[in-house]
Parts: structure tokens; sequence; C-alpha cells
């Protein structure tokens, strides 16, 4: 089997090419590099199972051969980036990912799209389940992400309707591990990067909004469990462990040994007060449930940053 992966060389597509080699398929990865890097695919140069492109998916993806899954995780997922990069960030949603679904269509291959928690903006129902609609605001500073996203389902869905491209659609809620960006802006690898460099960690607002995280290697694991079902609505895949900013803030510096404290900022323009995911349909159709505890996963990301800034 022949799959493509777009963002290859992000955070989560790195691990997902990991994954599918691991599964003996051929991979094809395609990136831009405006936020991922070659050190997230370094080690996966020599495997003779992986072919890379440097392109654009907004342009083309340059693959030729037959294809048999399209994964498309090509997209900034970051505040700070997605603000940075306001049009790349909905380009990337809208005609690379037609781009993506024209090649699942070319080839009859499946379509995967990694869309987000954030298409329910700051959901008025708690935990969110795939049938709430979201309350996005359309014109603030988010939207470029969030509504890129809404877009970028709404189109997948058409394909699938219109044109019998088979369609599956995760829904990422906050996931960390491994090969973030220190600098991303998220706020796993930003209260690592505080507490490890002996800074107070920033908190916005009060710090009573939660959000759940899910280790990245649960993540993919669902991921591939939902491109080879028959599920083909929006799926949630996250872990519904709860945790509020200040208790995430305090347990980080417990475990890094911190004592520098917490400062706060004022929260942003339309940051999520909650989120948590509703995970019954990825449990009945993809008998899908989170392994790594936060404990466990925690403490593997610190360690991880622990070398990345040794080394920078």
């Amino acid at each position: 089997m022949h799959v493509v992966v777009t963002g290859a060389a992000g955070f989560l597509g790195s691990h997902l090419c990991d994954r599918l080699l691991q599964q003996n398929l051929m991979v094809t990865g395609v990136d831009n590099f405006i936020t991922g890097t070659p050190k997230n695919i370094d080690h996966l140069v020599k495997n003779s199972n992986f072919s890379f492109h440097t392109a654009d998916v907004i342009n083309t993806i340059p693959v030729h051969s037959k294809v048999d899954r399209v994964y498309h995780l090509a997209s900034p997922a970051s505040p700070i980036d997605y603000i940075k990069l306001p049009f790349e960030t909905m380009y990337v949603n809208s005609d690379g990912t037609r781009t993506a679904l024209e090649l699942a269509k070319k080839n009859n291959a499946r379509f995967f799209l990694a869309s987000t928690s954030e298409v329910y903006g700051d959901p008025k129902i708690h935990p969110q389940v795939e049938s709430y609609w979201g309350n996005v605001n359309p014109i603030g500073p988010r939207s470029v992400y969030d509504e890129g996203k809404r877009y970028a389902e709404a189109l997948s869905m058409a394909y699938s309707r219109y044109l019998d491209v088979q369609v599956r659609i995760i829904r990422i809620f906050n996931t960390y591990g491994p090969r973030m960006r220190h600098s991303d802006g998220r706020v796993i690898p930003t209260f690592i990067t505080q507490a490890l460099q002996k800074r107070p960690l920033t908190i916005f607002g009060d710090g009573l909004q939660t959000r759940s995280f899910c280790f990245v290697s649960d993540l993919i694991s669902g991921m591939t469990k939902l491109m080879e079902s028959d599920l083909e609505v929006p799926c949630n895949i996250g872990n519904p462990h709860e945790v509020n900013m200040l208790t995430l803030a305090k347990e980080i510096n417990r475990l890094t040994g911190n004592t520098a404290g917490i400062i706060h900022r004022p929260l942003p323009k339309d940051d999520p007060t909650r989120r948590k995911p509703d995970l019954t349909l990825a449990k009945e159709h993809l008998e899908f449930t989170p392994k790594v505890s936060f404990n466990q996963g925690i403490k593997r990301t610190i360690k991880w940053f622990e070398k990345v800034l040794m080394e920078s």
C-alpha cells in the first residue's frame, strides 16, 4: 500500500510517517517546511520505503505513482503560526485540501482530513460531541484557522457526497509530545520551555480555562484506526482528561523543579474557555481509548525538551 502524507515534517506528520513505516507501508511525505522541520524526518531518509518531496500542497503534490491513502495534515496549527501566516493557513486548508482531494479522486484512494476541535470554537456544549455545530467567531483573529478547517471539512464532505471519494475526518483535540517546537506558542511547549529555563510560567487570563491533552502516540493510533474504519462522519480523537491551566502550570513547575512561579497576562480574543472530547463515536466504531496517562506523557515530553534545549 502506498500512502501520501502532507505536512510530513510537522509534529504530527512525522509521527504518523513513523507509524505507517512500522506497518511496512510505502510512504511519500510532502512538506514546504513553513512550520515543519527536516530534523523531524532525518531519521527516515535511509528507509527504503520512505520518499520525500519539498512542495507546497497549495499548488501541487508531485506524486505520480499509484496512491492508496492520502493523509492531509499540512497546515499551521498553533495560534502564533496562523496569526503570523493567515493567508498560508487559509489557502492550505482550502486550495491545499482540494489538491489533496483531487489526488485521492484521481487514484480512487481513501482521503483523510486532519481537522480540529477548534471547529467547535468557544463551545457552549461540554464535552464536545461531533453533532455540535460550534460557536466560532467567523471574523476574529483565530478565524483563519477555525473557518479554514470548517471549510476543509465541508469540501471533503462534498467530494464524498458528489464525487464518491472515500473520506475520513478526524477532529484533533490538544496533542503533545516529542517534536513539538518549543517556540510554537502552544501551552505545553511554552510552559515546559519556560520552566526548564527557570522563568515564570505565563498564564493567560485567570488560568481556570481547561484543555484535554492527548499524548501523540495515542493520537496517531486513533488516526490510523479511523483511516481504516468505515466511519464516514467526523470523529473526535483525544484524551478526556481535563485540566485547567493553573493546575498544569503548577505540575510542570513541580516536575522541573522550577521555583520562578507564575505570571498572568490578558486572555487573547476568542480563546476557548473549555475543551474536552466526547469519545463515544471513537470508542464504539474504532475501539479507541487513550493508553498514555498525562503523568507518563508529560514526563516523556519534559525529557525530550531537556535534550533539545541542551543541544540548542
